[in-house]
C-alpha cells in the first residue's frame, strides 16, 4: 500500500486542473475503459505498456497518475519513483474523482447563481439566490453540498426542482427538499411515484429582492416527456437536458427515438430559439469534450449557441433523421437508475451511489 506521501486527493488536484501547477496526468487504464470514461487532459499509457513506453512520460514535471480504483496506479508510481520519476497516485481513482464537486457564482441582475458542477459525471446543478431565499435546480445526491451552499450565502431553501426524470445520476431533489423543509416542484408529465407540487406550463415563482426575477416553467419535450426548462427573466435559462453547450438532448432515451426527435426539434424551434439571444444557456450537464475551467460556467448566450450548433439551424426532417439515427444502446444501469429517481427514497440513495459510475451520455 502506498503512504499519503505519493497520493494527492482528487479534492487537492482539482483546483491544478488547468492551473500553470498543473501536472503531467497519466492515466494507466486500458483504452477500453478511458475511451468510456476519461479523465480530461490525462495521457493514457495502459499499466502493461508503461516499462516499454516511459521515455513519454517527462522527467522534469510532477506526474500524477491514476486508474480505476487505485491499485494499478499504485504500482505504476512505486515503479515510477523507483527510475527516478516524482509521481503520487490519485487515491482513490476515478471512483473518487467521481465524487468530486467545485462551483461558480455569475450575477443575474438581482441574483446569484451558483453552478455546482461534478466534473468526472459532467452534471451540473444550480442554486439560484435572492434576498434571504434560494431555489435548487436539479440537485445531486450529495445533499448537504446545497445545504452548506445556502447557509454560506445566508439563503433558505425554499424551493427544489429538477428538469426532468433523470437517467444517468441520482436525483437529490426529494431528499433536498425533505432536509430543507422545502417545496418540491416537478413535472408530472414524467412519472414519480412520491408527493410534489405539480408544475403547470407558464407558473412563476417569485424570489425576493428583485420583483423582476422569476422562474418561468417551459414545458418542453423532446429528452423525456416532462423535460422543463427553467426562465430567470430575460437573464438566463435553465434547460436541462433540452440544450447544452456542446448540442441538443438524446431523445432516445426513452426508447421513443424519432418521435421523442420531432417533439425535441418544436420544442427548440417555438419554445427556446424565439428567446432573447443574450440569455444565458444553463444547461444540466456537459461532455468530456467541453472544457471546464475554475471561475468559468459551463453555459453560452443562445446567440452563440445560434452560430456554433449546426443542429440548431436544420429543418425539422433534417433534425429528426440526424439526431434519431443517434440511437446507442442504454447502458444497463440506466434503467436502474430511472426506477430510482422515480421513488426516489432518500434513505436508499446511500446505497445506490455505485450506479452512477461513468460520464452521462445524454448528448446527441
Amino acid at each position: 500500500m502506498s503512504n499519503a506521501t505519493v497520493q494527492i486527493s482528487a479534492e487537492d488536484l482539482l483546483p491544478l486542473l488547468g492551473s500553470e501547477a498543473e501536472p503531467f496526468l497519466l492515466d494507466v487504464r486500458e483504452p477500453g475503459e478511458v475511451s468510456d470514461w476519461p479523465f480530461p487532459g490525462a495521457t493514457n499509457i495502459p499499466m502493461s505498456e508503461l516499462s516499454l513506453r516511459a521515455n513519454e512520460i517527462p522527467r522534469d514535471e510532477d506526474v500524477v497518475v491514476l486508474c480505476a480504483t487505485g491499485r494499478r496506479s499504485n504500482a505504476a508510481v512505486n515503479a515510477l519513483q523507483r527510475a527516478g520519476w516524482n509521481a503520487r497516485e490519485l487515491c482513490g481513482g476515478m471512483a473518487a474523482w467521481a465524487n468530486v464537486y467545485d462551483t461558480v457564482t455569475l450575477e443575474a441582475g438581482s441574483a446569484a447563481v451558483v453552478q455546482v458542477r461534478r466534473r468526472a459525471k459532467g452534471c451540473l446543478s444550480y442554486v439560484v439566490g435572492a434576498g434571504d431565499e434560494a431555489f435548487v435546480i436539479d440537485p445531486s445526491a450529495d445533499t448537504d453540498r446545497y445545504l452548506a451552499i445556502a447557509s454560506e450565502h445566508g439563503w433558505r431553501i425554499t424551493r427544489v426542482f429538477d428538469t426532468h426524470l433523470h437517467a444517468d445520476h441520482l436525483s437529490g431533489a426529494r431528499a433536498l427538499a425533505r432536509a430543507s423543509g422545502a417545496s418540491l416542484s416537478l413535472n408530472p408529465l414524467d412519472h414519480f411515484h412520491f408527493d410534489f407540487e405539480h408544475l403547470t406550463d407558464g407558473q412563476r415563482f417569485a424570489l425576493p429582492g428583485g420583483a423582476e426575477l422569476s422562474v418561468d416553467v417551459l414545458h418542453t419535450p423532446g429528452h423525456t416527456e416532462g423535460s422543463t426548462i427553467y426562465h430567470l427573466g430575460d437573464l438566463a435559462l435553465f434547460t436541462g437536458d433540452t440544450l447544452f453547450v456542446e448540442g441538443v438532448g438524446r431523445p432516445d432515451l426513452a426508447e421513443r427515438a424519432e418521435e421523442f426527435a420531432r417533439q425535441l426539434y418544436r420544442s427548440l424551434q417555438e419554445r427556446v430559439l424565439t428567446l432573447d439571444d443574450t440569455a444565458i444557456v444553463l444547461p444540466a450537464h456537459h461532455g468530456t469534450e467541453v472544457s471546464v475551467s475554475a471561475g468559468k460556467p459551463v453555459g453560452a448566450t443562445l446567440g452563440e449557441l445560434r452560430e456554433s450548433l449546426a443542429l440548431l439551424g436544420l429543418d425539422e426532417s433534417s433534425f429528426v433523421q440526424l439526431t434519431a439515427s443517434r440511437v446507442r444502446p442504454r447502458p444497463p444501469h440506466y434503467e436502474r437508475i430511472v426506477v430510482a429517481n422515480q421513488d426516489s427514497d432518500p434513505d436508499a440513495l446511500p446505497g445506490l451511489r455505485g450506479l452512477e459510475a461513468g460520464p452521462n451520455r445524454c448528448a446527441a
